[in-house]
């Protein structure tokens, strides 16, 4: 009995970059894309949901995989794999860096304004978020982080349940008779690709996880079971909570008489409205606040695991490194992100659409570096589960990438 408790809470001692992989994802995929999934087309899309976190698992799993066996991240690999694949890696990691930057820190700035009770502009929130953010990351850095993310986590999962329960409890708000747009008609599928590129992450989270379980190596021994087990808690929870925000939206937003804002943060605030109309005002600070949690975690994660892969891609290129080097690229991130905010705030919707539609066509080559990588190390084994899981996740991946491809040149 002793020995079991202890091998839990060595487990639970190891948890973090899998925790820190669930707080960067809940954010624009599920409080936005999940809950809009359902919003507009019902329980139509419940499938793909499933399907899409299903089929990626092993690509993420198997960057754990990698640096569990070889103490190496998966950026180190992809360097290794030839510099094509690399400098693609690194461009494409500037630009997600950038864009989802200042993606969620807009959005989390701007659910923040419409809660409080007092009017400061967006643009000061922003300035004030990134300010708590940047002296959480650079006075306490992973350990801050971890400890952060594992209490966003427990909070927002309490909520969303509590939040599930009571949407069940009411039942669904569409009239009996409503029948509602299908999903699958060609004009959709650029709303699925974006959907399913952000399902339940952008596949570069996997190159953040790696450089995540790097850096607690550093700090203590992380077994492979250990590993795994903070692995498979973060992504199955990741997947959990996605089909959660999607069941919301179908039961509170489906079948109403207001059209569904597409724009991230129109949607988040028309969410929150839709819940106080049909469950009460009440519920308005609950979901005030799940809202804001899944954006300030998002938006404190992904500054610091793009900062992570930013800077281990600039060592690798062979820049001279400082002990400072982590510290300047994520300023460097945040200021970049808070440019983008500035000069195109109008264009930041279609900009966020961008990344999560290059964030889906990308994912079948990333999807395939990380499957090479495992294969190539001989202490890496899997069962026939997971390599058929494989081989079905890239028939899967790269035959939507190549049917929206053909749709958007034809």
């Amino acid at each position: 009995m002793q020995s079991a408790v202890l091998t839990w809470q060595t487990r639970l001692n190891a948890l973090g970059p899998g925790i820190l992989m669930a707080t960067a994802a809940i954010g624009g995929s599920h409080l936005v894309a999940s809950t809009q999934a359902g919003a507009i087309f019902g329980w139509q899309l419940f499938w793909l949901i499933v399907v899409v976190n299903l089929l990626k698992y092993p690509f993420f799993r198997f960057g754990i995989e990698y640096t569990l066996a070889t103490k190496k991240s998966l950026v180190e690999g992809y360097q290794s794999k030839g510099p094509w694949f690399f400098y693609s890696f690194i461009g494409l990691n500037i630009i997600a860096a950038v864009v989802n930057t200042a993606g969620v820190l807009l959005l989390t700035a701007s659910l923040l304004h419409y809660a409080l009770p007092i009017a400061i502009s967006v643009t000061l929130l922003c300035w004030l978020i990134l300010a708590v953010c940047l002296v959480i990351l650079l006075l306490g850095h992973f350990k801050a982080l971890d400890n952060v993310a594992k209490a966003i986590m427990g909070l927002l999962t309490l909520a969303t349940v509590i939040a599930l329960a009571i949407a069940f409890s009411n039942g669904p708000m569409a009239p009996a008779d409503y029948v509602g747009p299908s999903p699958y008609e060609l004009a959709m599928l650029g709303f699925m690709v974006a959907l399913m590129g952000w399902m339940p992450a952008p596949i570069e989270i996997s190159a953040l996880s790696s450089l995540w379980l790097k850096e607690k190596q550093s700090q203590q021994s992380v077994t492979k079971a250990q590993g795994l087990f903070d692995f498979n808690l973060g992504y199955w929870l990741t997947a959990g909570l996605a089909l959660v925000f999607f069941s919301l939206g179908v039961l509170v937003q489906y079948g109403q008489s207001a059209n569904i804002e597409l724009g991230g943060v129109a949607f988040a605030k028309q969410l929150i409205d839709m819940y106080a109309l049909t469950i009460g005002e009440w519920a308005r600070p609950l979901v005030s606040i799940i809202a804001f949690l899944c954006m300030f975690g998002t938006t404190l994660t992904v500054l610091d695991g793009y900062a992570r892969t930013l800077n281990e891609s600039h060592k690798l290129l062979g820049f001279k490194q400082s002990k400072h080097s982590l510290n300047i690229w994520l300023i460097v991130q945040s200021l970049a992100g808070m440019a983008v905010i500035l000069f195109f705030k109008s264009a930041l919707g279609p900009m966020l659409t961008f990344a999560m539609t290059l964030a889906f066509l990308t994912t079948p080559i990333f999807a395939w570096l990380n499957f090479s990588l495992v294969r190539s190390v001989p202490s890496i084994q899997h069962s026939k589960v997971i390599q058929s899981l494989s081989w079905l996740g890239l028939i899967y991946l790269v035959g939507f990438a190549l049917v929206f491809l053909v749709w958007k040149l034809g």
